[in-house]
């Protein structure tokens, strides 16, 4: 998985509340198991009509947004159901944060498990982000996972709260997968000591 310290992109905004799991990957993608190759298909329902020519109004077709990194959105963010493709999705696009006024736990959860960083903010705040994401291309924010904090275009900075162990996580680069693997030594030296206390085993 890849490390997120900091990061400065373009931030697209997409004020719309309860954008469910479904419409960030609709179901008939989910038959892939490789966590590559959805980000074509994120939104699609709302990106692309139904001969598959982009729908130019909706905002990652725009010239601005197609390069974005950060993605500011309404509230409940991931509701729906729990699939691991709708972050598998994001990611694949280029997305590595989504800043909401509050996300589906599952969802959420799910981010960090696959290298997003989800930043749940005020109303207020988001609506500040919001208005900055409005701007296009030339604006951009910066996050920074280590100072835990998130800056406008025009230098406005504001705080957000991150669980410990999930920053440790995503600053080191971690997986479920990598957070065993650094006790490989550990697991090494047991099973050793578990072979010769039951060889029959």
């Amino acid at each position: 998985m890849d490390k997120f310290t900091t990061l400065t992109g373009i931030a697209a905004p997409m004020p719309m509340i309860n954008i469910d799991t479904d419409m960030i990957i609709p179901k008939q993608f989910l038959k892939t198991i490789k966590r590559s190759g959805l980000g074509v298909n994120l939104f699609d329902e709302m990106r692309y009509d139904d001969d598959g020519k982009e729908i130019p109004d909706f905002i990652l077709n725009k010239d601005a947004y197609r390069d974005a990194e950060i993605l500011v959105a309404g509230d409940n963010f991931g509701c729906g159901s729990s699939r691991e493709h709708a972050p598998w999705a994001i990611k694949d696009f280029g997305i590595r944060c989504v800043v909401a006024p509050s996300f589906a736990d599952i969802f959420f959860n799910n981010c960090f498990k696959n290298g997003i960083l989800p930043i749940a903010l005020p109303q207020e705040q988001v609506d500040i982000l919001m208005k900055d994401a409005e701007k296009g291309s030339n604006a951009r924010m910066s996050v920074d996972l280590d100072a835990q904090t998130i800056t406008t275009s025009d230098g406005e900075v504001f705080s957000f709260d991150v669980d410990p162990f999930k920053k440790h996580c995503l600053m080191n680069g971690l997986d479920d997968i990598g957070l065993t693997m650094e006790k490989a030594a550990a697991i090494d030296t047991y099973e050793r000591s578990a072979s010769q206390a039951r060889p029959w085993v």
